[in-house]
């Protein structure tokens, strides 16, 4: 990867842990979540008109993605709901290259060198620690961020091909965010919710402004996806882990123990040997 590649990356993974602090810290989570798909739904739409379509084989990547994204969005908000920051966020971001590479390893008899079987460990090793133990997590949280991270895991591979497919990452990010925009909405009133938004309140603005750092934030990895393997752009985005501990502390009051720093960087590390081979 190129210098302007990993800072613009490094970029992304600040603006994702802080989108998803505002989410954390929010009342009801499912119905900021939703505001956020309305907003990047909205800024996406200009660009999804004036942009040329996206080549015609990527449409069922768009299609399998925007479900994915509202899946992700209903289990990320399920695993904040009793689990700080700090610990629910590097199970589902730190769980992704982990995923891939046992399921490379299982489904397509990929050989495992010292260097994944390595990341494996430190990886399995955080999130354990993080888990469990007297201020860990509870079950349910835990089992929702393991869910949230297979479902990323699926979209980053499945948006990796689909931006390439489509001739310009521009244009299909613009329309994946306006599919999400639509069927996240429709997610949420399928559950029995009414969409009340009061634009004037703090908490409505968050969320506006969150669903705007999400679209920048998803549309600058989609461009790397295009100009990068997809393994070490998504290891270097799981550096969001520890953005995300230093945000909870700083920010939401999260404790911010020894065990949990080691957890984060154990985590990080174990992403990077995972997604990046030397």
């Amino acid at each position: 990867m190129t210098p302007a590649v990993v800072g613009l990356v490094l970029c992304a993974a600040i603006m994702h842990a802080s989108w998803n602090a505002i989410l954390r810290s929010s009342g009801d989570r499912l119905l900021t979540v939703t505001i956020m798909s309305l907003a990047t739904a909205a800024v996406a739409a200009p660009f999804a008109l004036l942009l040329p379509l996206p080549g015609s084989a990527s449409w069922p990547y768009l299609g399998l993605s925007s479900v994915l994204q509202v899946g992700y969005s209903v289990f990320l908000v399920m695993a904040y709901r009793q689990a700080d920051l700090g610990q629910a966020y590097p199970i589902v971001r730190g769980s992704v290259p982990l995923l891939v590479t046992l399921g490379a390893a299982f489904i397509a008899h990929e050989r495992l060198g010292l260097q994944p079987l390595a990341g494996i460990v430190l990886v399995s090793l955080g999130i354990l620690s993080l888990s469990f133990g007297k201020r860990g997590a509870n079950v349910a949280s835990v089992a929702a961020a393991l869910a949230t991270g297979i479902i990323i895991a699926i979209y980053t591979v499945t948006d990796g091909i689909g931006a390439r497919l489509a001739g310009s990452p521009y244009a299909y990010s613009a329309w994946l965010f306006l599919l999400y925009g639509i069927l996240m909405p429709l997610t949420f009133i399928a559950m029995g919710r009414r969409i009340a938004i009061e634009i004037r309140s703090p908490e409505s603005l968050k969320a506006l402004a969150a669903g705007v750092v999400q679209l920048l934030t998803y549309g600058t990895v989609i461009w790397a996806f295009t100009l990068s393997p997809i393994g070490p752009v998504s290891a270097l985005r799981e550096t969001s882990i520890v953005f995300a501990a230093v945000i909870g502390r700083l920010f939401l009051g999260e404790t911010f123990t020894a065990r949990r720093l080691a957890a984060c960087a154990a985590i990080s590390l174990g992403a990077i040997c995972l997604g990046y081979r030397l």
